[in-house]
This record gives structure tokens, sequence and C-alpha cells, in this order.
């Protein structure tokens, strides 16, 4: 499961249901519901309210706009009546089609387009074709693991052929999207989720909704403070599987989101050694140079994108880019099992 987290809500007694105090004496309970049902993970939403039937109401709003963009955003899912990133994909007649689609859609595709100049290219969501490849391999290599085997890098390089996102021609004003490239395919992996998550918190935000935490597979968004007013405390998971220490460190938040990218948690064995999803779009390769990289920022979207880009980045360089943006800090675990924090990733720092 790509950037899981475990959201760690620490209050005086640890308990699932707490009682705090809100605005004019109004009591106020903490309340969770889960779900299965999106992007291929957990979502688990946690807030308080003053009742269950108010959670409820909060909580299943959100899950319904979660589903919306869940639906919009798959490549692996068609569905009646809708166009979505799955339909843009399609090949007709030996082409894509133009795709008129929903403006979710193209406002997601347009972000990608920015974060793809902001990281230089790392963070592509015209991988398609390669990223196509090694799910295939590693998807064969989880169901079938004495037949495990890497895609061959010949087949590698000539699917890098078809990853130009200037491939990727939207049309703002119509809503159309057209991939140019018959061998094109978007996967928005590094993006979808960080970016839906971002969105339905917003739209909570813009309601009037405060003291709640969205937790997508890893993709924490906290809306607003905790009930009482004090901010929520969020544990970025240690990477090392026999560590007695669950936790690398435990970080205060209120409003931001944190989101992590490591190798620890989706890969498969090929002549006993791992292979995980985050691939180098120069090597072509699974990226070699950290174990995990989290950060901390104010929109989960930014988040998503920024792990994944610092991940496949040397240190030097993903430590210049993530200095040169305001509101946004990292941590590294290298792959030598060393830590690094970006200038500012302190701040958030709770020392438990």
């Amino acid at each position: 499961m790509k950037k899981k987290i475990r959201l760690c809500i620490l209050l005086c007694s640890m308990l699932l249901q707490s009682v705090a105090m809100a605005g004019c004496g109004t009591k106020t309970e903490k309340y969770s519901t889960y779900s299965f049902d999106y992007f291929d993970t957990v979502t688990t939403i946690t807030g308080y309210a003053k009742s269950q039937q108010q959670f409820d109401a909060i909580a299943n709003g959100a899950l319904e706009e979660l589903s919306e963009y869940h639906k919009l955003f798959t490549i692996y899912h068609r569905y009646e009546g809708l166009e979505n990133l799955c339909t843009i994909n399609e090949i007709v007649n030996g082409a894509h089609r133009t795709v008129t689609v929903d403006r979710r859609i193209i406002d997601m595709l347009l972000y990608a387009k920015e974060m793809y100049e902001k990281t230089d290219g790392t963070v592509n969501i015209a991988m398609g074709s390669v990223l196509s490849l090694w799910h295939e391999y590693r998807t064969e290599g989880i169901d079938e693991p004495w037949v495990a085997k890497l895609p061959p890098m010949e087949k590698l390089l000539e699917a890098a052929e078809h990853t130009d996102i200037n491939g990727l021609v939207i049309d703002k004003e119509a809503c159309t999207v057209t991939l140019t490239d018959p061998a094109m395919t978007l996967d928005v992996g590094a993006i979808a989720k960080g970016y839906a998550v971002e969105m339905v918190a917003r739209s909570m935000e813009e309601q009037g909704v405060t003291g709640y935490v969205l937790n997508v597979g890893g993709n924490v968004r906290t809306v607003g403070a905790k009930g009482d007013g004090e901010k929520w405390t969020v544990g970025i998971e240690n990477p090392e599987e026999d560590s007695e220490d669950a936790y690398l460190a435990y970080l205060e938040l209120a409003g931001e989101s944190l989101v992590t990218s490591g190798s620890y948690q989706r890969y498969y064995v090929v002549d006993g050694k791992r292979y995980h999803h985050i691939i180098d779009p120069v090597t072509l390769m699974p990226s070699e140079g950290d174990v995990s990289v989290s950060v901390v920022c104010n929109s989960s979207a930014d988040g998503d994108a920024l792990s994944t880009a610092l991940f496949c980045m040397d240190f030097e360089v993903g430590s210049e880019l993530i200095e040169s943006l305001p509101d946004a800090e990292a941590m590294w675990v290298l792959s030598d099992g060393t830590r690094k924090e970006s200038s500012g990733f302190a701040k958030y720092k709770k020392e438990i």
C-alpha cells in the first residue's frame, strides 16, 4: 500500500472515544469511520461532533465526494455513463479519441503538469506505458512468487519512448483531453490520491467544518485543530521492520498535511531482492536512494507529488527543491539508515 502512515491521535487516555470542550461550553465527542472502497486503500475519517448523527452526516458527505474522485481518476475501471482516466487511456481504431471530461479531471491534469515542471520532470503522469509494465510484472510476482521476474530493460526502454507529457493535450474551455501518441497512457498514482484528499478537505473547510482528520492510505490531511483546540498528533511510521520504535517522529498539525513515500510497503521479490513500486523516470528502475521520504505542507496534493519526487532525487537535489518551497518541509530516511530533515521540519515535531 503506497505511502502508508499510521495516524496516531494521542489523547491523554488514548481512548477511541474521548470528550472535549469546544466553543461556549458545547460538548463534542470524537468519532471515527472507515472505508475500504476508494483508491485501493483504507480510508479513515476521525472528527469531533456533537452527536453520532452530526458526525455521520459530515463523514458520509466526505466519503461520497471521495468516491466521485475515485471514479473519475481510476485508470483501471470504467463506469457506465462516465468518462474518466480509464476511458482517456483507451485505444479506439488504433488511436486515442478526444474525450470530454468532468472539470475536476481537467483541474487535476493541469495541476499534474505544474508539478511536472516544478519537479523537473520527476513526477510525470505520462509514464503510464512504463509503470504498466512494472505493474504487470509486480502483480504476477506477488501472485506467483516462484516465477517472479523483472520487466526486460528493452521493453522498458521501448515504453519510455512514449512518455512525453507534451502528448497530453488539454482544452480547458471545451473540457477535452487528447493523448496524441497511441502508445502513451496516463498513470496518476503520484498525484490523484493526494489531490482528491485535498479537494475533499477544502470542501469541508468551505462548509465550516473543523476538527477532522482524513487519512486515505497514509495521505493525512488535518482539517483544523481537535475539538478542544489542541493540534492533532500524527506519527511517521518507522520503515525498519524490526525496530522497537514504531514511529520515527510525532508531528503536531492543525490544517496541514503529511504524506510519506516509502520502499517498504508495496514491493515484490526477485531472486531474493525486493523491488518496490516507485520508479525512477531516468533509470526506469525502482529508485534506490531512500527508504522513505515524508513531506509536511499545507496541501495533501503537494505532499503526495513532492514525497514521490524527493524519493527519486538525490538528497542534495531534493533538499534544494524543498528548501525553495514555502510551507513545505521533509524528513528523509536514506538507504544506509541515516535520517535527515529540512531546515524547518523541527517546528512540527512533538516530544513524546
